[in-house]
């Protein structure tokens, strides 16, 4: 049973980890500028490996069971693997802004995904506020967008069911392995069917523009790995259905940031839609979430 203190808790491990993902799509389209997206997609994955494998080395992790491994590879194919090949592709044709509509369904998608998977069962006023606050932020991007939307958005699509299912999983690992264990041995698991392809797609120098080589250590380091540490931890104490609804905010940090470090403007509409989307999910934190025990 989630208490108030762990719920808390846990919005505040979501809301760090959010902060954390916000510049992923930003990262990755200044990666792809110069640097193969077959390999931005699974060199993150084979560098975080790396890390992944000293962390589990270090801290002396004990080998996950049966089932949980089970799990990890659930947790491997989306985050690892299928988010980051579609996102990678689909960013080439869309920039990063753009993204935002199609990413704006994503804490609604790992609701679906905690109700069909992971045992939880929300309200019918909580799935209100999920839908309103997933009205709100893809109703702002297709305004920002122009309206339209491109065949790469299938594959961002694509790329939002991928991990949302691995979030909703990852979540329920996080309960018995602990989220920096759950992502660490994804990790490790995917390895070997990263590596290789990455070898193969790799650049043949080193002398690419820096901004690429920032993107891609980016999502190598954070994007990929640490940010995944309070996320599946904030997810696991505050419940799936709750917690996932701070996704809602990544595109106004992500804005927030751009005004900050790179002296861009954000108008009025892009503050008013911020500020309701916060109410939203300060309101969507009230609703109840019933959660059941998974026989898995």
């Amino acid at each position: 049973m989630t208490t108030t203190r762990n719920e808390n808790l846990g919005y505040f491990y979501g809301l760090i980890a959010v902060i954390l993902f916000a510049l992923t799509l930003p990262a990755m389209r200044a990666a792809v500028a110069a640097l193969d997206p077959v390999f931005v997609a699974l060199g993150r994955g084979t560098g975080a490996a790396l890390l992944a494998a000293v962390f589990l080395w270090l801290t002396r992790q004990r080998l996950p069971t049966r089932a949980e491994a089970k799990g990890l590879i659930i947790v491997a194919i989306g985050a690892v693997l299928g988010f980051p090949l579609l996102a990678a592709w689909a960013i080439c044709y869309v920039d990063a802004s753009h993204g935002g509509v199609v990413l704006g369904i994503f804490p609604l998608a790992t609701a679906v995904a905690a109700a069909l998977f992971s045992g939880e069962r929300p309200s019918i006023r909580f799935w209100l506020f999920a839908l309103l606050g997933a009205a709100a932020v893809v109703g702002y991007s297709l305004n920002q967008a122009g309206g339209t939307l491109h065949l790469a958005d299938l594959a961002l699509f694509g790329s939002v069911i991928c991990a949302s299912i691995s979030y909703a999983e990852g979540a329920r690992l996080s309960r018995t392995l602990g989220g920096p264990q759950v992502i660490s041995w994804a990790l490790v698991f995917s390895f070997p069917v990263l590596v290789i392809p990455t070898l193969l797609s790799a650049p043949t120098t080193l002398s690419l523009p820096a901004e690429s080589w920032i993107g891609f250590i980016y999502l190598t380091v954070i994007s990929q790995y640490l940010g995944f540490f309070p996320w599946y931890h904030g997810l696991a104490l505050g419940g799936i259905s709750k917690v996932s609804q701070t996704q809602l905010l990544q595109p106004f940090i992500t804005i927030i940031a751009s005004v900050l470090l790179l002296g861009e403007h954000a108008d009025m509409i892009t503050w008013l839609v911020a500020v309701l989307v916060v109410i939203i999910v300060a309101l969507g934190k009230q609703t109840q979430v019933k959660e059941k025990l998974s026989s898995r």
